[in-house]
Parts: structure tokens; C-alpha cells; sequence
């Protein structure tokens, strides 16, 4: 017989006996190589391991496909298995028994998937993984336990997670570790095993304290891929290196303040203060009568590494705002709070301070401080408070807005639902004294609670007002422009306005001491709606006041309407 053809029948007996070994995966390619035998699936749009693969492969590759998980036994039937690659999948969860009947496998390549935690108990089914490397994924805890089943683990790569914080644990279980502290001489008889774990965002506080003194003491046997890792947060030490950084030792919260009974006259701001000192840094928060309070008149802010301040603010204090006011700060290792007790007296007889509206003696039900909070080209945005009484929820309270011209009879009234404090006034007219008022549900509006201003004059024609109107508050009987966050002076705020900016308003270019004399009747009540008169003209009488714009024959002026819009 021809030897070619013996050769030949050989090959076909042999593969009639071994039918695994001619068979692959379709849309996959097998290859014989150093390694062995190899399946190679690239972009082979898989949703999941196939479950023909031969069972005399050694190495698997699949990459750039769309497998989302790793199920129970996904092996099973190649238990020869030596190196596994799956990178650059949608892999978001990895099943604890995902690795069974894997002895023999050596290395696990995951990087680029959507891991946000891995089962490390699964590794006890593959005792002769040396390589693992699970960079750029989403890994967020690394629990004490994960490299405890790794013992002939060489390699392992967790750079590029969102590990924040780690305890030095993690690596003092590690079996590889642990024989290189027993050898101490015999370091040399040791493998090396590289660790890489930068580019993640590691939170140097307190937490990490253990693991960077671990990081700055690690030599070999184990090496740091890039021994340079850095902090992300908190702030002062966002881009600092590790071994640039000592951090202290964890601290539950103790909170103190300096005065614990406030005594303060009806009508005053005033402001509590406590102080937190703790590691981390801890949530805190204030309650009044269980209550939790919003934090619309709260802040906090750190002084030092381990102390911050937080303070509440109380406007315009009220009777019904006396009692116990509870500061408590909070962080994973426990919590402290600290009272402080408010009297609130007899009025005071001062003048009004700056910022929020002045409001009326304390009256049953919720009260509102109402302010200009920034302005638009169109009109302006409202924003308000309301501080309720022991039996009202600010958080459930409906409030009615009044929005018209400060002569009309009647105003357009809006209703506005619980939860919303802000609000925003559009479509106003050029040269108009407007008032808008904000009243809890049906209720009149009390002294305090409305803003009057005034709108800039148009110089072109009035269907271009929007490229030249300007929001204006009358104070001291002068035009002001009020800058977003600025508090607006109120008609019954007006002689508190005038203790602040005497002088403010110029001559007029014609006219001595006694027509000034004659301005101060100028005031804001005084100013007819639609009208500048009483207004204060900037120095050297230059912009003198213009006559209201003249409306051009055929074109007829938009009706008034409703124009405001929820903000």
C-alpha cells in the first residue's frame, strides 16, 4: 500500500476515534500552538459560553463579543483548561461555582468588562491560578477574604476600579504574603508576585490608614506594578502621593458648642453653632421637635483636618421658634449630639438688620421671607421661606402667589403646591412698578411678605423690550440694579435701607439744598405705577428721564395676561 494512503487512513481512524478534535465552535477558529490547543472567538457576537467547545482545548480566548454573564458549570466539559480569556465583554456577573471543574487553570484574563464585585470563593475551584487580571472594571469593595484562596497567585491586577477604600487585611491574608514574612532570610526562595493597583480612586482618610502604611512598607517579594498611587479625596489631598500622607487613626464624633441657652429679642437673626470633631469626616444634621430641619439655612464647613462647623440659621426669631434645637453628626464608627436651647425675648428696638424682609410679631401658622433671587431678561425669580409653627410642616404647605401692578385692585393670584419655593415672573412691562406677594394658602398677605420693584425704561419700541429691560429695586428713592442673590428692600423695609446708604442718591444738575430737601418725598409709595418720577438720575444728571416710549400707529400693545411660569 502507498505509504501516503496508510498515513492518511491512520489520520481518519484517529479522527473517527476523537471526534473533539476536529470539531470547533462555528463563527470561532481553533488553532494549535505552544500552549496547546486554542479556541479563538473575536467579535464573534456571543451572549454566552458556548457549550460544544472541544474537549481537548487548552486555551480560550473569546474578546470583544456580547457575553453579560458567567453562569454556574459555564467549563464543565473542558476541565483541561489552562488559560482563559475574556476581555473586552459586557460580563457583569460572575457566578460563585462559574470556575468549577477548573483545576488546572493558570490564567484569568477579565479586564475591560462591567464587574462591580467578584465572588472570590470561587477561586477555591482553580488552586493553580497564577495570573488574575481584572483592570478596568468596576470593582468597588475588596473584601479581607478575597486573596485568601489564591495561594499560588503571582499576578494581580486591579488597577483602573473605583476601589475608594481597603484594609491592609486583604494582603496580610494572602498565603503569598504570608510565607514571605515566615522566610524573612530566605526572601530569594520566594516567587515574586506583581500587584498593580493604581488609578483608582482611593479616599485617604482614616479608612485607609492601615493600607497605606502597608503600601509604603511592601518590598519583595511582592512588587507594585506602579508604587506611585495616589489620593483622590478628600479635597487637600486630592493628587497627593501615599507616602506623601500621614493620616490618623479613626475617631467617632464628639460634638460641642459654645453657648447651649440663647437668649435673643423677637424679630433678630440668629445663628446656632456646633462643632464636630471626628474621622472620617461624619453627616450632620439638626432637629427641632423631631423634626428634621431642611437644610435651606443650614451649612457646615471643615476648620481644620478633623473639625467642622455647622450652623443653623433662624430669621427674624420668633416665640414660636423657642426650644430645643439638636445638632448630630454621624460617621460608620458611631454617632453624638449636642442641644442648645432657645429663649426668644421682647422685641428689639434697632433698626431692621440687612438680608431677608422684615417680618410682622409672630402670628398663628407659617410665616414667609420672600427675596429677589436672581433676574432674567424676561423678569425675575422669586425665592422664599417659610418657617412654620409646632403644628405645620413647611413641606406641606400650599402658598398662594399675588403678581400684578402695585395700583392695581386685584392681582393675578397662582397656586403653588408643596415642596416649591421658587418661582419665576416673566413678560413684565418696561417703566412699571409691580408688586408680588407670597401668602400661605388663602391667607392675606402679611407686612413683610411682598416685594416691590420697578422695571427698566424702554428706549426703542416696546415689542424690543426683552433686549433692554432691566429689574429694578427702589431703595433710598434711587434706582438700583439688583445682583442675583441680593436681597430686595421691601416698602416697609425702607428706613432701614435709608440707615444704609445715606447720601446715596446725587443731586439733581438744577436744584440746591432745597429741592433736595423736596426729594424725600419722592419715596417708593409715592412713585405711580408706569412712572420713574422720584427716581434718582445718575451723577452729572446724564440719562435724564426719557418719555415712555410712543406706541407706532396700526401696531397695537399685547394684551395683559398671566405671565408667570413655574420655575
Amino acid at each position: 500500500m502507498d505509504p501516503i494512503c496508510h498515513i492518511f487512513l491512520l489520520l481518519l481512524a484517529f479522527h473517527k476515534i476523537n471526534p473533539s478534535v476536529s470539531s470547533c465552535v462555528t463563527g470561532c477558529s481553533c488553532s494549535q500552538d505552544n500552549f496547546g490547543r486554542s479556541l479563538l472567538c473575536m467579535s464573534a457576537l456571543l451572549r454566552q459560553i458556548p457549550a460544544n467547545i472541544p474537549q481537548d482545548i487548552r486555551k480560550i480566548r473569546i474578546e470583544n463579543s456580547h457575553l453579560t454573564e458567567l453562569p454556574r458549570g459555564s467549563f464543565e466539559n473542558v476541565s483541561a483548561l489552562e488559560y482563559l480569556w475574556l476581555n473586552f465583554n459586557n460580563i457583569t456577573v460572575m457566578h460563585i461555582k462559574s470556575l468549577e471543574y477548573l483545576p488546572a487553570l493558570k490564567e484569568l484574563r477579565l479586564q475591560g468588562n462591567k464587574l462591580s464585585s467578584v465572588p472570590w470563593t470561587a477561586f477555591q475551584d482553580t488552586p493553580a491560578l497564577k495570573i488574575l487580571d481584572l483592570k478596568h472594571n468596576r470593582l468597588d469593595v475588596l473584601p479581607e477574604h478575597a486573596l485568601r484562596y489564591l495561594p499560588n497567585l503571582t499576578y494581580l491586577d486591579l488597577s483602573s476600579n473605583q476601589l475608594t477604600v481597603i484594609s491592609r487585611d486583604v494582603f496580610y491574608n494572602w498565603p503569598v504574603y504570608q510565607r514571605s514574612q515566615r522566610a524573612e532570610g530566605q526572601i530569594e526562595a520566594i516567587s515574586n508576585a506583581v500587584l498593580a493597583l493604581h488609578d483608582n480612586p482611593w479616599i485617604c482618610d482614616c479608612r485607609l490608614r492601615g493600607f497605606v502604611q502597608f503600601i509604603k512598607s511592601v518590598g519583595p517579594p511582592i512588587i507594585l506594578m506602579n508604587s506611585y498611587l495616589t489620593c483622590s479625596s478628600p479635597k487637600f489631598r486630592a493628587g497627593k502621593f501615599f507616602h506623601e500622607v500621614e493620616l490618623n487613626s479613626c475617631m467617632k464624633p464628639l460634638t460641642s458648642a459654645l453657648d447651649t441657652n440663647l437668649t435673643v429679642p423677637v424679630g433678630l437673626n440668629v445663628t446656632l453653632t456646633c462643632f464636630v470633631q471626628a474621622s472620617p469626616s461624619p453627616a450632620v444634621w439638626w432637629t427641632y421637635a423631631l423634626k428634621l430641619l431642611r437644610a435651606f439655612n443650614v451649612s457646615t464647613e471643615p476648620i481644620s483636618e478633623e473639625t467642622i462647623r455647622s450652623e443653623l440659621l433662624i430669621p427674624a426669631a420668633r416665640p414660636a421658634d423657642a426650644g430645643n434645637y439638636t445638632c448630630t453628626a454621624a460617621n460608620f464608627l458611631g454617632n453624638a449630639s449636642v442641644a442648645i436651647t432657645l429663649r426668644v425675648g421682647s422685641p428689639w428696638a434697632s433698626t431692621t438688620p440687612p438680608g431677608w424682609a422684615p417680618i410682622a410679631p409672630a402670628e398663628p401658622g407659617a410665616h414667609v421671607e420672600v427675596r429677589i433671587a436672581k433676574q432674567t431678561v424676561y423678569g425675575i425669580t422669586l425665592e422664599w421661606f417659610a418657617a412654620a409653627a409646632a403644628a405645620a410642616d413647611p413641606g406641606e404647605t400650599w402658598y398662594t402667589l399675588l403678581v400684578g401692578r402695585y395700583d392695581a385692585a386685584q392681582k393675578d393670584a397662582i397656586y403653588i403646591g408643596p415642596g416649591v419655593n421658587t418661582y419665576s415672573v416673566t413678560d413684565l412691562l418696561p417703566a412699571t412698578k409691580y408688586e408680588v406677594c407670597v401668602a400661605v394658602r388663602n391667607q392675606a398677605p402679611r407686612k413683610g411678605q411682598c416685594v416691590v420693584f420697578v422695571t427698566g425704561s424702554d428706549v426703542s419700541q416696546l415689542e424690543q423690550r426683552e433686549k433692554l429691560i432691566h429689574i429694578v429695586v427702589i431703595v433710598c428713592a434711587m434706582v438700583l440694579a439688583v445682583p442675583a442673590g441680593m436681597y430686595a428692600c421691601t416698602a416697609e423695609a425702607r428706613p432701614g435701607c435709608l440707615a444704609r446708604c445715606p447720601g446715596a442718591c446725587p443731586r439733581r444738575r438744577h436744584g440746591g439744598p432745597a429741592q433736595a430737601a423736596g426729594s424725600k418725598e419722592s419715596t417708593l409709595d409715592s412713585l405711580p405705577a408706569g412712572s420713574e418720577d422720584g427716581l434718582c438720575r445718575p451723577e452729572g444728571g446724564r440719562g435724564a428721564r426719557r418719555p415712555p416710549a410712543r406706541e407706532e400707529p396700526g401696531k397695537t400693545r399685547p394684551p395683559h395676561r398671566n405671565s408667570a411660569d413655574l420655575y
